[in-house]
C-alpha cells in the first residue's frame, strides 16, 4: 500500500494547526501558527491599543508585561528610534490614550542608555502635554530610576519652558493625581522660574499670599489661578457664573458644591473643550441643561458639527465611540452590564442615569467618522471581514468599559464602508454556510450603535481567517482588497489565510491583496511580512483611512 507524502508535507494547503513548511511562522496563543510582528510593529500596537483588560488568551498582568517588554527591547536596540516613535505617536494623537506612551517614555528615560535617558527627558513636553500626564510620568520612571540630576532639570524643564499663563492654568485645572501634586514635584526638582512664573509657583506650593494685586486681571497670565481662587471665595451661582464667564473658568476648577446647578454648567459650556462637553453630556443631561429643544442641546449640536474645531481639538474617534456608547446607555458605565449597547442594566440610583437626547447620540455617531481625516474613495472593490470569534469579545480597547475587539472591528469597519462604495462586509462565525462566513447587515447609513449591536449579537465560532478568501472564491466575488480584523489568534482551518489569499489570485487572475488590521496588541498576525500585496495596520490609529487607501492604490 502506497503513502501520498505530499497529503502531509504542502506549502499550497497546510492546517493552520501547522506551520507552513519553509515559512517563519511561530505558535500562536491557540495552538495555532501564524506569523510574528516585530518588536517596532508591536511597540506601535501598543502605543495606539494599549493592553488594558488583557485579551481572551493573556491576562492584564501578562499582555502588559509582553508589551513592556517588547517596548523595553526597542529602547535597547535603538533609543532613539524608540523615543522618536513614542513622541510622533502621541503628539499627532494617533492613540486613544496617552498612558501607553507615557510608560513608555518613562522605561526609555529609566532603562535606556544616556543618550536616550537625554531624549526620553527632552521628550517630555511633547508626550505630557498635561499635568495629569506629568504625574502618571513620574509615578512610572521612579519604578526604574531614582531622582538624579537629570531627572529634576527634564521635570524642571516642563515647568520652566511653559508659557506663564499656560502654567498658571496647569497648576490650577491639573493640582494632584496618582499621590503627587504639583507641590511635591516643584520641591524636588527647583524649577528655574522666571517673571510671573514664580508668583504661579509660589502659589502651587502654599506660599502665603503669592499671587500680587494686578493678577486679578483677566489678561493676566495669573488669571487662572486668581479665577480659581474667586470661585472658592464664591457665596452664590451668580458670582460663580460671573467669574466663569470673565475668565473662561474650566470644569475642575469650579468647588464641587456648584457643580449641580444647570446655570454653572451653562456659563462653562459657551467656552467648553470639546473633548470636557463630550466628557459631560451625562451630567449636563442629568441636571436639566440638555433637553430636546434646549439652548444647550443646540451649541452642543453645533459643537459636534464643526469639523474644523473637531480637528483642532484632536479628539479621538474612540472618545467619540466611548461618549457614544456611555450617553446612548442612559446609564453610567460602571454600572452598565455589558456588551456594548446593550439594552439591560443593571439597577441604579437616579444620580446615574439620564434620559438621552436622540439628536446628541446622532450627532455623536457623525463625529465619529468626522474624527478620521477625510480620504478620496480608491475605487477599488473591498471584502471587509470581521472576525467575531470568541477570542475577539474579549478585553477592552484603549480601556474603554465594555469596547471588545469584536465591537471595535465594526467601527473600523464603518469608516472603511463610508469611504469606498464597493465594498461587501462579511463576519465569519463558524455556522450557517459552507465557509462559515456570513454577510453582516452593516452599511455606510447605518448608525454606529446599530452596527455594533449587530455584531455583539452574533454566535462566537472558532477562529478561521481564511474564511474570507474561500468565501469568495466559492461566490465568485471580484475582489481587489480584503481587509480582516483580528487578533490573528487563528488556529482551526485546513488552510492558512495567506495560502487561501494566494489561491483566490492564481484562480481569478486578481492580485488581490490582504490588509490585517490588529486590534489586540500582541504579537502575531496572519499576513506574511515577506509579501508586498499584505499590510498590517493598527487598529484606532487615526492614520488607518488613509494607509488603507495608500495600499490599495500602490
Amino acid at each position: 500500500m502506497s503513502v501520498n507524502y505530499a497529503r502531509h508535507f504542502s506549502t499550497r494547503t497546510t492546517p493552520q494547526s501547522e506551520p507552513i513548511p519553509g515559512s517563519r511562522q511561530v505558535p500562536n496563543s491557540t495552538g495555532g501558527f501564524a506569523f510574528a510582528v516585530d518588536d517596532w510593529a508591536r511597540l506601535d500596537r501598543f502605543l495606539i491599543l494599549g493592553a488594558e483588560g488583557g485579551s481572551y488568551y493573556a491576562g492584564e498582568r501578562e499582555l502588559i508585561l509582553k508589551n513592556a517588554e517588547g517596548v523595553r527591547r526597542c529602547v535597547e536596540a535603538d533609543g532613539l528610534r524608540a523615543v522618536a516613535r513614542i513622541a510622533e505617536i502621541s503628539a499627532s494623537g494617533r492613540a486613544p490614550k496617552n498612558d501607553p506612551a507615557v510608560f513608555a517614555l518613562a522605561l526609555a528615560a529609566g532603562m535606556g542608555r544616556q543618550d536616550t535617558r537625554a531624549a526620553a527627558l527632552a521628550a517630555l513636553p511633547r508626550v505630557c502635554r498635561t499635568g495629569t500626564h506629568l504625574f502618571r510620568f513620574v509615578e512610572a520612571v521612579e519604578r526604574f530610576r531614582g531622582w538624579g540630576r537629570a531627572l529634576r532639570r527634564g521635570v524642571g524643564a516642563w515647568y520652566a519652558d511653559r508659557d506663564p499663563r499656560d502654567l498658571a492654568y496647569q497648576l490650577g485645572k491639573y493640582q494632584s493625581r496618582g499621590g503627587w501634586s504639583h507641590r511635591d514635584l516643584l520641591r524636588l526638582c527647583h524649577a528655574p522660574v522666571s517673571g510671573p512664573a514664580v508668583a504661579a509657583v509660589r502659589w502651587a506650593v502654599g506660599k502665603p499670599d503669592p499671587l500680587p494685586p494686578d493678577a486679578a486681571d483677566p489678561t493676566s497670565p495669573l488669571a487662572p489661578l486668581a479665577a480659581f481662587e474667586a470661585a472658592k471665595r464664591a457665596t452664590s451661582v451668580a458670582e460663580v457664573v460671573r467669574v466663569i464667564r470673565e475668565y473662561k473658568l474650566v470644569r475642575e476648577c469650579v468647588p464641587t458644591r456648584w457643580l449641580a446647578e444647570p446655570a454653572v454648567w451653562a456659563a462653562l459650556l459657551e467656552d467648553m473643550p470639546l473633548a470636557a462637553l463630550v466628557r459631560n453630556l451625562a451630567t449636563m443631561t442629568r441636571i436639566g441643561l440638555l433637553t430636546p429643544r434646549s439652548d444647550a442641546t443646540y451649541t452642543v449640536l453645533g459643537a459636534l458639527a464643526d469639523a474644523d474645531r473637531l480637528r483642532r481639538s484632536r479628539l479621538h474617534p474612540v472618545a467619540l465611540l466611548a461618549a457614544l456608547r456611555t450617553y446612548a446607555a442612559g446609564v453610567s458605565p460602571r454600572r452598565a452590564e455589558p456588551p456594548l449597547f446593550s439594552q439591560r442594566v443593571a439597577p441604579a440610583d437616579r444620580s446615574n442615569t439620564w434620559s438621552p437626547v436622540p439628536r446628541i447620540v446622532d450627532a455623536l455617531d457623525a463625529a465619529f467618522h468626522d474624527a478620521f481625516a477625510h480620504v478620496e474613495p480608491t475605487g477599488k472593490r473591498w471584502l471587509l471581514a470581521l472576525d467575531v470569534s470568541g477570542s475577539m469579545g474579549w478585553g477592552e480597547i484603549a480601556g474603554v468599559p465594555n469596547l471588545t475587539p469584536r465591537d471595535g472591528a465594526a467601527a473600523m469597519a464603518l469608516v472603511t464602508a463610508a469611504t469606498e462604495p464597493h465594498h461587501f462586509v462579511t463576519g465569519f462565525t463558524g455556522r450557517g454556510a459552507k465557509f462559515g462566513v456570513e454577510p453582516l447587515p452593516i452599511g455606510p447609513r447605518q448608525r454606529l450603535d446599530d452596527a455594533v449591536r449587530v455584531v455583539s449579537n452574533l454566535p462566537m465560532g472558532p477562529t478561521d481567517c481564511a474564511l474570507p478568501m474561500l468565501y469568495a472564491l466559492e461566490r465568485g466575488l471580484k475582489v481587489d482588497v480584503f481587509v480582516v480584523y483580528t487578533d490573528s489568534e487563528t488556529w482551526h482551518g485546513d488552510v492558512h489565510p495567506v495560502q487561501a489569499l494566494r489561491q483566490y489570485r492564481e484562480r481569478t487572475g486578481i492580485a488581490a491583496k490582504l490588509v490585517v488590521v490588529g486590534m489586540v496588541s500582541n504579537e502575531f498576525s496572519i499576513a506574511d511580512p515577506d509579501d508586498a500585496g499584505m499590510l498590517d495596520v493598527v487598529g484606532f490609529d487615526t492614520a488607518v483611512p488613509q494607509l488603507l487607501a495608500d495600499f490599495a492604490a500602490a
